[in-house]
């Protein structure tokens, strides 16, 4: 089956931290590369944002896909 990777923000390290675990933990991830310190300016529900997020990659098979995403 293909690989994929899942690109993924969360407001924080310890969010990123625990998720990461459970999709490892549960698996449906191989391995979840967390990179704290991101900037994002974005735009929601008509406001500009400027917050610091976390990315999560999370390296998982094409099959899985749908289940990492909605967990």
């Amino acid at each position: 089956t293909a690989v994929i990777l899942i690109y993924a923000t969360f407001p924080g390290l310890v969010v990123a931290e625990r998720m990461g675990g459970e999709l490892v933990e549960a698996r449906l991830a191989a391995c979840v590369n967390i990179l704290p310190g991101m900037r994002s300016i974005y735009r929601w529900q008509g406001s500009t944002h400027n917050d610091e997020e976390v990315v999560a990659i999370i390296k998982t098979r094409k099959a899985l896909a749908a289940r990492v995403i909605g967990w």
